[in-house]
C-alpha cells in the first residue's frame, strides 16, 4: 500500500474526515477530537514489540475512546517462525513470505516479498489482498512465515485496535467487507456504520432522554448487543462468500441452534414476473429452514405475526378487501414500541415499499435486514450476520455490481441513503433540540431491469433495456363497432431515448405486436385494471419476462391533462431565457409540442408519458430524462397518412419467422440477419443498425440516398471508412456514458450533494468526465478524417454527415476550451481538477486573494528585517505552525512584547506577531474558499459541458450512421456468389403493377459451411410486373427447399430497403410496404390458441391489412386440420390475394389439387423446387433435392421419402408406400371430362352418385325380395366406366 493511497484513501475531497463523523459515538467529553497524525509518522513512533501478536495499550499518538466492553484479543492466523540466525541479503528474501505488524490495526497481515529496489533500500510487499507496499524491513516488525491456505484481510493502517478482522479464503470474494464490533476509531478511515443498535431488545425509557449516554448508544454499532451483553467479550462477526462453512467455528446459542453451518434455505422475495405481477409483497411463508430455522423461524412467527395471517396494508384493509395494497404494510403499536429508533426508521421505510428490496445505508456498509437478508443470502451470495435477526450486507463499493444483479433477475431495489452525518445529527439536536438518535437517511434510488443506468453486464451488452407504459382505450368507428387504440411511451433511461405513440390497432393487434416484438421491454408500466384481457395475453407473449408495474389510473398512471401540466411545469422552470410562452409550451421539444396540439388524437400517448414520468420520478430520474431527452415519434402513430410513412412495416410474426433479430434455436443472435450485417464497432452503432433492420425505408428517395452513402464508403474509399473504425474500436459506449454525465449535472438521486458517501464518487464521475471529453475529442477527429472520401463522393447523405456545421457538428472549439481547461491525465490520476488560469473566475478570484496575502506576508517580513535590523530573519514551518518569524538570538533583544515565542532552536527564536495571527486567519479563510471552489469546479465544468448537449449527442448520432453505413458495406464482403446494388422503380402514386425480379438469388444468411455438402443454389425468381404473375403457386417435395426460398425472398426485400447490397447477380423491385410472413406450426397455449388457431389468426392478420404493395409469404397454409377443410381455406386465402388484393406473394402447399385449379390461372404461376426420384428398396422413392425453382407443379410431395432419412423401420417405410400408392390412386387423380358432358362435373361426382344408389341397393337387399338383379349389374358397369375413363 503506497503512501499516496494511505492518505487519500479512495475518500472524495467533498467529504469531512471521517474522524469527525464518527467522533459523534465517541463517549469521551471531547467535542472535537484533535487530528491523528498519519499512519506514517505513527509508524515511526512506534517501537517494535516482540510480541507477534498485538500491543496491549492503544497507540500514544491515536487516542481512543473510553469503552466499558473489553475487547477479545485479536486472532492470529498462520504459523510464523522467527528470523533464521543467518540473516539474508535483501535479495534472497524475495518471493518468500512475510508478516507485516501494523500497530494502529494491532494485526499482522501476510503477503509476499516481490521485489527490491536497490536505490531505495525498500522491499516491494504485495499483501495476499492485492494491496502493495514499499517498506524498509530492517524499520518493520515483520515475521518470516510458511504457506498457509487462511489470510486476515487488512484493514487500513488508521483502523483503531477495536476493530475485528474478517477471516477469509484464498479466493477472495468481492463481496467481503471489514467491519467493527465497537465504536468507531478517530482516524479518518473509520465510517459511521454503527450507528443503530439492531439486536436491542428493551425499551428505551423516554425519562432518559435527556442522558447524552443513552442518546448515544443507540448510535452503537449493528452488532447484536444482547450477544455481547450475554458472553461480556466480543465474538467476532464475520463477512465471508457463502459456502466457506469450514472457517466459521461451530457455536451454539441458548436454544442449542449451531451457528457454524451456512447452509440455509433462505426466505425471499422473488423476481416478479409478469404472470406473478400481482405479488408485490415479501412472503412470510418462505422463511429459512435447516439450521437457521431455530434462528429466524421461532422469532418471525413469535414477533412478526402481522406478516401472516394479520397482514394488512397501510390502511389496515385485509388481502380479501378491495384495493388492498400489497406493497404497504400496517404496523402493529406494540411491535413498534419494541424497537429501537434505528429499526424504527429501516421499518418505516420497508412498510411504504413492501416490494422492494431495501439496501440501507450504514457508514460504508449497505446493510439487509429481515426478510431482505434472505435475499441477499440467496442473489448475492452475502453471509448471515451472527443473531436471531436475519442480516447480511456489502461494502459501498460493491453497490453497483450488487445493485445490477439483483435488478437484473427481476428485483426492485430501494437504495435508503444517509443524507446526514453524526456530526450534523449533533449540530441538529443541540441547536433545533431535535429528540433524534439516528442520523437523517432518505430515499436516493429505486432501480429496477428498465431503470440501470451503469453496470457490467450493461456495459457488455449493447442492447437497449426499455421501459414501457403502455395504455388502452376504446371507441367506436362507423361501423359502431369498438376500436382499441393504444399509447405507447417506450424509454431507454441508459441513453435518454424516448419513444411515443398513439395508434388504432386491428382485432389481432398487430401493431402492437410489431412494437413488442422490435423493443422487447424489460419492465412495464401499466394502468391496474385499464388492459383488456386480449392485451394482457400479448403482453406475455410478445415479451421475455418482463417486470411489470401496476400505477393507479389518474393519480398514478396520469391522464393527458394532468400529463401536459406536469411537462409544461418542468420546461417552465428549466427554460428562464424564454419570453414568450409564459406556459413552457415554446419550451418544449417539437415532438411533445405536436403532441400537444394533436389534442384528442394524443390523449392516449400523453398519458403513457404520464405514467412513465410519474414511474421515473419514483426513481429521480425524471428531471434528467425531460432535460436532455430525444424524443422521437412511433412510424405506426396515427398523426399521418400510410402515403406519408417513411418505413417498411414488419410485424411481430416477420420479425420471428424470418429470425431478423433472435433465432429460433435459443433466442441469440447468432444466424441472424442482424449478426450477418453487424459489423459495427461502436455500441451506438449497433443500436442503431437494429433501428434500421427493424423499420426498412419505404420512399424511393431516402433508400436511394442511402444506397449512395453505402456505395461512397466502400471500393477506393474503403481504406479510409476501415480506417474510422479503427479509430472508434476502443471508445466507450458514448451515447450511455453522455446520458450519465448529463445525469450528474441534476445533482439528484444518489448524487446529490447531501447524500454521503465514503468511496470516492467524485473521482469516478471525473473519470466518467474525463472519458466523454477524450471520446468526443476522438469522434471529432475521426469524422474529421475520414472527410477525405467526399473529394470524389456524390452521396448528399455523406456530405452531409461529414461536412462541419451540418450533420456534423464544429465541436473542435468545445473540446479545446475543455482541453484548456485543465490537465487531463494529471486530474484522471489524481481525482481532482486544478483549472487552468482563466478558466473559472471563482476559483482565479480565490487564488487571487491568497497570493495577495501571501504578498503582504512577504513584504511584512521585509518590514521585520528592517523593524528588527537584522537580514537573516525568514518565516520558518514547524509541524502545523506556518509563517512563523525565525529571529537569531543576537536581535531578540529588540522583540517587542507583544510577539508570541512558540518555540525556539539553538541560536533561534520563533514568534507570532499579531500582524502574522491576522494574516494566517485571512489566509486561512482564502485558503478555505479556494479548497471551496476547487470542490465544486468539477460540477460547474459538467454544467459548462451540458449546456452543449445537443451537439455533443448529434455527434453521437453522426458517428453512429457512419458507423452502420461502412458495417452494411463491408457486410457484402461476406455473401456467397455475387452481389448487386438493387434496383428500384414505381412510386406510391403509379398504377404500374408492382413487380419483383431477382437474377441468382442467394440466400443472405446461410452459407456453404452451415450446410456441410455442397453450396447454397441460387435461383431466378420473378414476381409480378408487367405481364407477370403476381402470385407463385410453389410445391415440391418435403424438404426441397420451398420455406428457404420463402424467407431467402423476404430477406432480399428487407436488405435492398435498409440500403444494402443483395446476394444476386440482379435485383429489381417495387418498393414493399409490409412483409407477411405465416410458416411454422406453434401455438400459443398462453392465450388459448391451438396451432391451427394461431396459424388461422396470423393468416386474418394478412388477410386485413395486406394492400398491392405488400410482399405475402404463406408456408403451407391450412395443414392444421383434416384435408378438405385445409385446401378449401388455402383455396380461399389464396384467391382472396390474387383477386382482391392483388399483392405479390408465395404461396407453398403440399395441396396438389390447388395447383391443377390454378393451373390456367394468369394471375399466379406454378412452381416447384425441383428433384429425381429413384427407385428404392421395398418400393420406396428415393429423393435427390435439386434446390432449383422450377417452372410447373410437382405431382406429389414424396413424404415417405423423409421418413426415409429420418430412420423409420423398413417394413414401417414399405407399407407406408403402399398406403401413399393407394391413396393416390383412390383420391389423387382428376378424371378427364369428356366435351358431351357438363364441364362442371368431375369422376367424384359421379362415384358418389354411384356410391349412393349401391347403398340403396343394399338397404332394399335387406327388406324386397323381389330385388332386380339388372339394377346391380348395370351400377358395376357404370362403376367399371367411370374407372376406366380415369
Amino acid at each position: 500500500m503506497a503512501a499516496s493511497r494511505r492518505q487519500t484513501n479512495g475518500r472524495s475531497p467533498l467529504l469531512n474526515q471521517q474522524r469527525q463523523i464518527t467522533s459523534f459515538f465517541s463517549k469521551s467529553s471531547s467535542v472535537s477530537p484533535s487530528p491523528s497524525p498519519s499512519p506514517s509518522s505513527i509508524i515511526s513512533k512506534q517501537k517494535p514489540n516482540p510480541n507477534p501478536v498485538s500491543d496491549t495499550n492503544p497507540s500514544p499518538s491515536t487516542p481512543s475512546p473510553p469503552n466499558p466492553k473489553r475487547n477479545k484479543p485479536p486472532l492470529l492466523i498462520g504459523v510464523s517462525s522467527p528470523l533464521p540466525p543467518s540473516q539474508p541479503t535483501p535479495s534472497e528474501v524475495v518471493g518468500r513470505r512475510i508478516k507485516v505488524y501494523w500497530p494502529l490495526d494491532k494485526a499482522w497481515y501476510e503477503g509476499c516479498v516481490r521485489s527490491f529496489d536497490k536505490l531505495t533500500g525498500k522491499h516491494l510487499v504485495l499483501y495476499d489482498d492485492d494491496e502493495e507496499e514499499s517498506l524498509e524491513l530492517a524499520k518493520e516488525k515483520i515475521e518470516w512465515v510458511q504457506e498457509n491456505v487462511k489470510k486476515l484481510k487488512r484493514l487500513r493502517r488508521g483502523f483503531s485496535a477495536s476493530k475485528r478482522m474478517v477471516i477469509e479464503e484464498d479466493e477472495g470474494t468481492e463481496n467481503v467487507g471489514v467491519r467493527t464490533d465497537e465504536g468507531c476509531g478517530d482516524d479518518g478511515d473509520d465510517d459511521d456504520s454503527s450507528d443503530e443498535d439492531w439486536g436491542k431488545n428493551e425499551i428505551v425509557d423516554d425519562a432518559e432522554d435527556a442522558d447524552e449516554v443513552m442518546d448515544l448508544e443507540d448510535e452503537e454499532d449493528v452488532a447484536e448487543r444482547s450477544e455481547v451483553k450475554r458472553s461480556g467479550n466480543f465474538e467476532s462477526k464475520k463477512r465471508k462468500l457463502g459456502g466457506e462453512e469450514k472457517l466459521q467455528p461451530v457455536k451454539k446459542s441458548k436454544s442449542g441452534v449451531e451457528f457454524g453451518q451456512r447452509s440455509f434455505k433462505v426466505w425471499s422475495t422473488e423476481p416478479t414476473s409478469s404472470s406473478e405481477s400481482k405479488k408485490a409483497f415479501i412472503g412470510i411463508d418462505n422463511v429459512a429452514t435447516g439450521d437457521a430455522s431455530e434462528r429466524f423461524v421461532v422469532r418471525e412467527s413469535q414477533k412478526l405475526r402481522f406478516l401472516r395471517e394479520d397482514r394488512k396494508d397501510a390502511k389496515r384493509r385485509g388481502p380479501g378487501d378491495e384495493n388492498y395494497d400489497p406493497k404497504t404494510l400496517y404496523l402493529p403499536p406494540g411491535f413498534l414500541k419494541s424497537l429501537s429508533d434505528g429499526q424504527k426508521q429501516w421499518w418505516e421505510f420497508k412498510s411504504k415499499h413492501m416490494d422492494k428490496i431495501l439496501f440501507f445505508k450504514m457508514g460504508k456498509f449497505y446493510e439487509l435486514f429481515e426478510m431482505d437478508a434472505h435475499v441477499g443470502v440467496k442473489e448475492l451470495d452475502l453471509q448471515y450476520m451472527k443473531g436471531e435477526q436475519p442480516h447480511c450486507g456489502f461494502p459501498e463499493r460493491n453497490f453497483s455490481m450488487n445493485v445490477e444483479k439483483l435488478a437484473r433477475k427481476g428485483y426492485r431495489v430501494l437504495v435508503v441513503e444517509q443524507t446526514e452525518t453524526p456530526e450534523q445529527l449533533e449540530i441538529r439536536r443541540k441547536e433545533k433540540g431535535s429528540k433524534d438518535k439516528v442520523v437523517r437517511r432518505e430515499i436516493c434510488a429505486v432501480v429496477t431491469k428498465g431503470t440501470l443506468t451503469d453496470g457490467e453486464f450493461l456495459s457488455a451488452n449493447p442492447d437497449a433495456s426499455y421501459l414501457m407504459a403502455l395504455t388502452e382505450h376504446h371507441q367506436n368507428d362507423a361501423n359502431e363497432s369498438l376500436e382499441r387504440i393504444y399509447g405507447v411511451c417506450a424509454v431507454d433511461v441508459a441513453t435518454d431515448r424516448v419513444i411515443l405513440g398513439q395508434f388504432k390497432d386491428d382485432s389481432e393487434c398487430s401493431a402492437l405486436c410489431s412494437i413488442l416484438s422490435e423493443i422487447r421491454p424489460v419492465e412495464i408500466v401499466k394502468p391496474v385494471k385499464l388492459l383488456s384481457a386480449e392485451t394482457e395475453r400479448l403482453l406475455l407473449k410478445h415479451t421475455r419476462n418482463p417486470l411489470v408495474n401496476e400505477l393507479v389510473p389518474n393519480v398514478e398512471f396520469w391522464d393527458a391533462e394532468k400529463t401536459v401540466n406536469e411537462v409544461k411545469k418542468f420546461y417552465r422552470h428549466t427554460d428562464v431565457s424564454s419570453v414568450e410562452g409564459n406556459d413552457g409550451s415554446v419550451c418544449m421539444p417539437d415532438v411533445l409540442l405536436k403532441l400537444v396540439k394533436a389534442g384528442n388524437n394524443s390523449r392516449s400517448a400523453l398519458s403513457a408519458l404520464g405514467g412513465a414520468l410519474y414511474y421515473l420520478k419514483q426513481a429521480f430520474l425524471d428531471k434528467s430524462l425531460l432535460r436532455f431527452a430525444q424524443f422521437e415519434l412511433l412510424p405506426c402513430s396515427g398523426f399521418t397518412e400510410l402515403a406519408s410513412k417513411p418505413y417498411m412495416v414488419l410485424d411481430a410474426a416477420a420479425l420471428e419467422n424470418l429470425e431478423i433479430f433472435e433465432n429460433s434455436r435459443n433466442g441469440d443472435s447468432s444466424g441472424t440477419l442482424y449478426a450477418q450485417l453487424n459489423h459495427c464497432v461502436t455500441a451506438f452503432g449497433k443500436r442503431l443498425l437494429k433501428t434500421w433492420l427493424a423499420r426498412p425505408l419505404y420512399h424511393l428517395e431516402k433508400i436511394k440516398e442511402r444506397q449512395e452513402a453505402v456505395a461512397g464508403v466502400r471500393g477506393v474509399n474503403l481504406p479510409s471508412s476501415l480506417e474510422f473504425q479503427k479509430a472508434l474500436s476502443k471508445l466507450p459506449d458514448m451515447e450511455r456514458l453522455l446520458a450519465r454525465i448529463f445525469s450528474i449535472s441534476e445533482a439528484s438521486g444518489r448524487n446529490a450533494n447531501k447524500v454521503v458517501l465514503y468511496e470516492d464518487a467524485a473521482k469516478k464521475q471525473l473519470q466518467e468526465f474525463i472519458s466523454a471529453l477524450r471520446g468526443c475529442e476522438l469522434m471529432a477527429q475521426a469524422c474529421s478524417s475520414l472527410g477525405i472520401i467526399l473529394n470524389n463522393n456524390k452521396s448528399r447523405q455523406l456530405h452531409h454527415l461529414l461536412t462541419l456545421g451540418e450533420g456534423f457538428p464544429d465541436v473542435c472549439m468545445l473540446v479545446n476550451h475543455f482541453k484548456d481547461a485543465f490537465d487531463w491525465v494529471e486530474a484522471n490520476n489524481s481525482g481532482r481538477i486544478i483549472p487552468h488560469e482563466g478558466v473559472d473566475s471563482e476559483y482565479d478570484s480565490a487564488c487571487k486573494m491568497v497570493e495577495e496575502i501571501e504578498s503582504s506576508l512577504l513584504q511584512y517580513l521585509k518590514e521585520q528585517r528592517k523593524l528588527l535590523g537584522d537580514k537573516s530573519i525568514n518565516y520558518v514551518t514547524v509541524g502545523k505552525e506556518v509563517y512563523l518569524l525565525e529571529v537569531p538570538e543576537s536581535s531578540r533583544a529588540n522583540i517587542p512584547r507583544d510577539y508570541e515565542l512558540r518555540s525556539s532552536r539553538k541560536g533561534f527564536f520563533r514568534y507570532w506577531t499579531p500582524d502574522i495571527k491576522k494574516f494566517l486567519k485571512e489566509l486561512s479563510q482564502a485558503e478555505h474558499e479556494k479548497e471551496s471552489q476547487l470542490i465544486s469546479i468539477l460540477q460547474r465544468l459538467i454544467w459548462r459541458f451540458c449546456e452543449h448537449h445537443t451537439k455533443w449527442r448529434q455527434l453521437v448520432s453522426a458517428t453512429a450512421e457512419l458507423d452502420v453505413l461502412i458495417s452494411l458495406a463491408i457486410s457484402s464482403e461476406y455473401y456467397e456468389g455475387p452481389t448487386c446494388r438493387p434496383s428500384f422503380f414505381g412510386s406510391l402514386c403509379t398504377k404500374e403493377t408492382p413487380c419483383l425480379s431477382a437474377k441468382g438469388l442467394g440466400h443472405p444468411v446461410l452459407k456453404s459451411d452451415y450446410l456441410g455438402k455442397g453450396a447454397f443454389v441460387p435461383n431466378d425468381i420473378t414476381i409480378g410486373g408487367p405481364h407477370q404473375a403476381s402470385f407463385i403457386l410453389l410445391t415440391g417435395p418435403n424438404m426441397g427447399g420451398k420455406s428457404t426460398l420463402l424467407r431467402q425472398v423476404c430477406l432480399a426485400v428487407i436488405l435492398a430497403q435498409v440500403g444494402a447490397d443483395v446476394p444476386a447477380r440482379s435485383f429489381d423491385l417495387s418498393p414493399v410496404d409490409q412483409i407477411f410472413v405465416r410458416m411454422g406450426a406453434k401455438d400459443n397455449i398462453m392465450a388459448g390458441q391451438s396451432t391451427f388457431l394461431t396459424e388461422l389468426s396470423e393468416t386474418a392478420s394478412v388477410l386485413s391489412s395486406a394492400t398491392r404493395n405488400s410482399l405475402v409469404a404463406l408456408d403451407e397454409l391450412g395443414r392444421g386440420t383434416s384435408t378438405s377443410d385445409g385446401q378449401a381455406i388455402a383455396e380461399a386465402v389464396l384467391g382472396h390475394l390474387v383477386q382482391k388484393v392483388q399483392c405479390r406473394g408465395i404461396f407453398s402447399t403440399h395441396y396438389h389439387l390447388l395447383a391443377i385449379g390454378y393451373g390456367k390461372d394468369p394471375k399466379v404461376s406454378l412452381c416447384h423446387m425441383a428433384c429425381q426420384v429413384g427407385d428404392g428398396i421395398g418400393g420406396v422413392d428415393e429423393v435427390t433435392f435439386l434446390y432449383k425453382l422450377t417452372g410447373g407443379a410437382c405431382p406429389k410431395s414424396y413424404g415417405v421419402n423423409v421418413a426415409r432419412l429420418a430412420g423409420l423401420p423398413t417394413s414401417v417405410l414399405q407399407k407406408a408406400a403402399a398406403k401413399s400408392r393407394e391413396f393416390e390412386a383412390t383420391y389423387g387423380k382428376h378424371s378427364k371430362v369428356s366435351s358431351e358432358n357438363n364441364t362442371n362435373e368431375s369422376w367424384v361426382d359421379e362415384m358418389a352418385v354411384i356410391n349412393k344408389s349401391l347403398t340403396n341397393a343394399a338397404t332394399n337387399l335387406s327388406f324386397r325380395e323381389n330385388l332386380c338383379i339388372s339394377s346391380l349389374s348395370e351400377l358395376q358397369n357404370k362403376a367399371r366406366a367411370l374407372l376406366l375413363r380415369c
